[in-house]
């Protein structure tokens, strides 16, 4: 992944500085040599010491007004002579691209839906719809509303324990705390369902939740997808991951740890079908569970952004940088999707988390020989990199082993 040609034409700006970001500041550098310009509103481990991304911190970022008058104020300082490629590496910056995309447009390259595609897939209550229309298949679901909660009268599910429960609207959950709180939920009983309900919306959560049938299985029957849709809705790039294991951790939990490159054309043709049928425009990032009981993989989401995990397609050749700037900077004309494959294991943790925790079977057995040859990689560590930031991952790599020693649960 040595850069392949230098770059000085256009600017990258991310916005977030998370692993995302990292991850997506690494496919830049690798590919042309340009350092990343990143805005958010904290710095965050991967992104605190990186010679690879200049990170500005800007109080309420997230938020309008603060986020519309900053991005006016980058654009007043542009150089006229070079383009700027603006991505989101967060759900909520996804939204801001969206809701100002005419206004931003004007003075950054942004490859994203507009607000009305956004709203139709950017909830998940939404994208059911949207995936029911289109033939994707996807787990039961209820959806419960606020009133239904607050009436206290029972709310009947259309399926038995245990279920999953998860935020319709995840960019208003991000801003939700209560003791408690997870990203997602797996609730084993009834009683459990009951006691969380009331706290959600008593802490000031006002979207929908979303019930569903859980699938069985650990998480190896988990897939994850992500892709490149150009200017014209041509999809440029599929890649398909087998994750081998899940963070843990309450606020982290169903982040991919482990993760086993796969191709499957029925998968490919089935989302490359999907994107291209509701014009989608840029990165898109899907996760899904093999539904043992009816032999098919079920779809829970789309991310409108790459996936937090997505550095795993530039790890096995696919780099997601060179598809966005083929399309929209130097305007290469479509030739076909790359329909990817790779020998490449992607890690974001220590090797003795993966050989304790993930579930053996042959899936297990391919990554260990993958260990062994030496084919891995991992987002974290960027041998252009500064001593310091690859000292703060080493740490926070090792957080990561007594997360696991303290929540996880074999499924």
């Amino acid at each position: 992944m040595s850069s392949k040609e230098k770059r000085t034409d256009f600017q990258p700006i991310l916005l977030g500085t998370d692993f995302n970001c990292y991850g997506m500041a690494r496919s830049f550098y690798s590919q042309y040599g340009i350092k990343s310009i990143a805005y958010g509103v904290m710095h965050m481990a991967p992104t605190r010491y990186t010679k690879l991304v200049d990170v500005h911190v800007i109080e309420g970022f997230t938020e309008d007004p603060v986020f519309i008058e900053t991005m006016r104020k980058i654009a007043a300082n542009l150089d006229p002579d070079k383009k700027y490629l603006l991505l989101s590496c967060g759900d909520g910056y996804t939204e801001l691209i969206a809701k100002h995309l005419d206004e931003l447009k004007k003075s950054f390259i942004c490859p994203y839906v507009d607000a009305e595609l956004f709203k139709r897939l950017g909830t998940k209550e939404t994208f059911y719809e949207a995936a029911e229309k289109h033939g994707l298949p996807y787990p039961k679901t209820k959806i419960i509303t606020k009133e239904e909660v607050e009436s206290g009268q029972p709310i009947e599910l259309p399926f038995d324990f245990p279920i999953a429960l998860k935020p319709s609207d995840s960019v208003e959950w991000l801003d939700i705390q209560f003791e408690g709180r997870k990203k997602a939920y797996v609730l084993d009983k009834r009683e459990q369902f009951d006691e969380l309900m009331p706290k959600i919306y008593q802490a000031g959560y006002t979207g929908k939740m979303i019930a569903q049938d859980f699938i069985p299985g650990d998480d190896s029957n988990m897939r994850t997808v992500n892709a490149y849709v150009d200017s014209d809705h041509h999809v440029r790039m599929i890649s398909l991951a087998h994750p081998l294991l899940e963070d843990p951790s309450p606020v982290a939990v169903g982040n991919y740890m482990v993760i086993l490159p796969e191709k499957d054309m029925a998968i490919y043709k089935t989302i490359q079908k999907f994107l291209e049928e509701v014009k989608y425009v840029g990165f898109a990032d899907f996760d899904m569970k093999y539904d043992r009981r009816d032999k098919q993989f079920k779809i829970f989401e789309i991310n409108l952004r790459q996936g937090r995990s997505s550095f795993y397609c530039t790890l096995n050749g696919y780099n997601l940088a060179k598809y966005v700037v083929d399309d929209v900077i130097d305007h290469k004309p479509f030739t076909g999707t790359d329909y990817a494959d790779g020998d490449m294991l992607w890690m974001n943790g220590p090797k003795k988390v993966f050989y304790k925790y993930a579930k053996e079977n042959e899936y297990k057995e391919k990554a260990k020989q993958l260990l062994a040859a030496g084919k891995w990689g991992t987002t974290a560590f960027d041998k252009h990199d500064t001593l310091k930031q690859r000292l703060l991952m080493h740490y926070s790599f090792w957080i990561i082993n007594k997360n696991y020693q303290k929540y996880f649960v074999q499924r």
